[in-house]
């Protein structure tokens, strides 16, 4: 079973709009409003690959009761920790031929009693979990490093963690005593963490950003770079992986369709290529579909058929 974590869920708010109108009213006909959260998007995606997958973190209030209902409409397994604030909204605006605009609530504040609470549910599912994955940021209240401490509980159980997170949080995960499994930054989040200007036309200047001391111990480094692929790390081996086009109908949840993918293939124990030829499927799958962290498994095998992986 895959457990995902996620610390700061929301409720997603797409609001599709052909021409956004700032200082004006701006009608809209058709609204999504789903489960999110970046390890909820990860957690659907699992489910609709038929992987085995518990979802759990932190909800509270009418719109944690809401993400509850919404995955039980599904069929999805949780064991959430309810806290005291509500959960947040995450307002995404899709406008004007393929660009977005995004109103992110901050979230609640956990307090010190309800993330040690959090912390024995996560012990207590750690022995059923074969894979971890952890997405997403951290809700006020907690520390830098407790995506670490989560790492290092997990390992302690002899259990791997997929982690998908920028900022403080990654660079303390990063630090940490023991390392992730696995990271999915992308291009932005490398130059934040090492200070430097690569961009997606040098890709042996990133394969060799990539060696930089900060990232040893972790044994998958997969960096997306949007329509133009990725570029992976296994070991001390490297590859690059390119896209077909696809006509992008929501972009929003592609990332965390693509750690779904990559923790489906590491669960199964895939080879090398067919690992990141499934995590890179399922994020073109995601934007394929107006309804985030959502994909169609139909069309799995034709794109995943094109999508290239050469070592180099």
């Amino acid at each position: 079973m895959i457990l995902t974590v996620t610390m700061n869920p929301s409720i997603d708010i797409s609001y599709p709009i052909e021409c956004l109108k700032l200082d004006d009213i701006n009608r809209v006909s058709e609204v999504s409003k789903t489960a999110g959260g970046k390890g909820l998007n990860v957690t659907r995606v699992i489910h609709e690959l038929g992987g085995s997958v518990n979802a759990t973190g932190v909800v509270g209030g009418h719109l944690g009761n809401q993400i509850k209902e919404q995955l039980d409409s599904a069929g999805i397994t949780h064991d959430f920790y309810s806290i005291s604030q509500e959960t947040r909204n995450s307002i995404a605006l899709l406008h004007d031929n393929g660009k977005q605009t995004e109103i992110l609530e901050s979230g609640p504040n956990v307090t010190r009693s309800e993330m040690e609470g959090f912390i024995a549910t996560f012990q207590r599912l750690l022995e059923h979990a074969e894979l971890i994955t952890i997405s997403g940021s951290l809700a006020k209240g907690l520390p830098d490093d407790f995506y670490a401490q989560l790492i290092l509980s997990a390992k302690e159980k002899g259990v791997d963690t997929l982690l998908d997170t920028s900022g403080k949080a990654l660079k303390e995960a990063l630090r940490g005593e023991q390392k992730p499994k696995l990271i999915k930054p992308n291009l932005t989040e490398i130059n934040d963490l090492l200070k430097t200007d690569l961009d997606s036309e040098q890709p042996e200047k990133l394969k060799q950003a990539l060696t930089h001391p900060l990232f040893q111990g972790v044994e998958w480094i997969v960096v997306t770079l949007g329509e133009e692929g990725a570029v992976v790390k296994h070991n001390e081996l490297f590859y690059y992986a390119t896209l077909p086009k696809i006509d992008v109908v929501n972009p929003v949840g592609s990332g965390d369709a693509t750690i779904a993918g990559l923790a489906y293939a590491v669960s199964h124990f895939e080879t090398d290529e067919n690992t990141i030829k499934t995590g890179m499927t399922t994020g073109m799958l995601n934007a394929l579909e107006s309804v985030t962290g959502h994909i169609n498994r139909d069309n799995f095998q034709k794109l995943y058929n094109q999508i290239q992986v050469k070592a180099f």
